[in-house]
């Protein structure tokens, strides 16, 4: 008789634990209560399992905070990191434990466009609610200084791309990102330029690379355009290029040009002074700078645009100043200048 009723406890005993085990399951591999749109769970630093738990059922996430408490103690899944994760549609709680545990956060995504300046790329960063500001009341040395950038302005140190972050990521981390990727094309580009370039570090290519990225309306004309500023360079001619004039004007651009300014003395004014501005003056991208170390030399000492994104290239400044009647005066196209006159 003893033998039957413990036979029956075992019975009983296995069949609670079989009927437990196939609740937990079903109750851990339903979905979560997260509509189309999905909902996005902050998981503060601390927080534990239990806690969690609770707080989802009560935002209505989780119909019972039990299973996931049961479940996440039998298999020790107490460590779960902190940051904000996205829960979609179709989510489980064990999908969920599984982000909860390898930290998948939730990532977010910043572009800064090539020929953008330090001064854009800083209201971009501002603009981002989930980055963490430090920025605001960094001056731009001191920006150059928490990088370790050498030049008291870092304009044109930072790559054009596009960064992907987490919530509660620095403004100045993703700067630093980007720092190191515009020292990396260059280290990776300067021993593969041209022979003969007016260029002795690959700052000053740098430098010329922001301003033909400035000057860039058509990617294919690239080349070109680093070629004539090359040439100019080479025959002692002043740049003369109004990229460099706007960037010394700095807030005092209104958004037209007047010869004025030109006369104007700045060290970006490349119409007084010759050879290169004293730094880049916006954030060049690989194209502009492949361009500026292997430009595409010609006889062209001049170029005009022609009101639809491309250039008229000219050897001589007569057929420039013909190009300017046709394409600027006839059409009123408002267009950079780019004519210096012989030296």
């Amino acid at each position: 008789m003893l033998r039957k009723v413990a036979l029956l406890i075992v019975i009983l005993g296995v069949g609670s634990s079989v009927f437990f085990w196939q609740w937990l399951q079903e109750a851990i591999s339903q979905e979560l209560l997260v509509d189309e749109a999905g909902f996005v769970l902050e998981v503060a630093p601390g927080t534990g399992i239990n806690l969690l738990a609770d707080k989802l059922e009560k935002q209505g996430v989780l119909e019972s905070a039990l299973p996931l408490k049961v479940y996440a103690r039998l298999y020790r899944l107490s460590d779960i990191r902190a940051g904000d994760y996205s829960l979609s549609d179709g989510e489980t709680s064990i999908s969920m434990l599984g982000k909860l545990t390898t930290g998948a956060v939730r990532q977010h995504s910043i572009t800064f466009p090539e020929g953008w300046t330090l001064s854009q790329w800083r209201s971009e960063l501002a603009r981002s609610e989930y980055l963490k500001h430090t920025l605001s009341e960094q001056s731009s040395a001191a920006i150059a200084t928490k990088l370790g950038i050498e030049n008291h302005n870092p304009e044109g140190w930072f790559a054009p791309d596009t960064y992907v972050y987490r919530t509660g990521d620095s403004d100045l981390s993703v700067l630093n990102r980007a720092y190191r990727a515009m020292t990396t094309n260059l280290d990776s580009l300067w021993p593969e330029r041209q022979e003969g370039l007016p260029y002795l570090t690959p700052y000053q290519a740098l430098i010329m690379a922001s301003i033909v990225e400035k000057e860039t309306g058509a990617a294919s004309e690239r080349a070109q355009i680093a070629g004539v500023f090359t040439l100019r360079l080479q025959k002692g001619m002043r740049l003369q290029t109004d990229p460099t004039v706007i960037y010394g004007l700095g807030d005092n651009f209104k958004g037209n040009l007047t010869k004025q300014h030109l006369k104007q003395k700045s060290a970006y004014n490349t119409y007084q002074k010759k050879g290169l501005p004293p730094t880049p003056i916006a954030n060049p991208g690989v194209d502009a700078l492949k361009a500026t170390l292997n430009p595409a030399m010609g006889k062209a000492l001049y170029f005009v645009a022609k009101g639809d994104g491309s250039h008229y290239f000219s050897a001589s400044l007569d057929e420039h100043n013909n190009a300017v009647r046709k394409y600027q005066i006839n059409h009123r196209a408002r267009t950079y200048r780019s004519a210096p006159k012989p030296q």
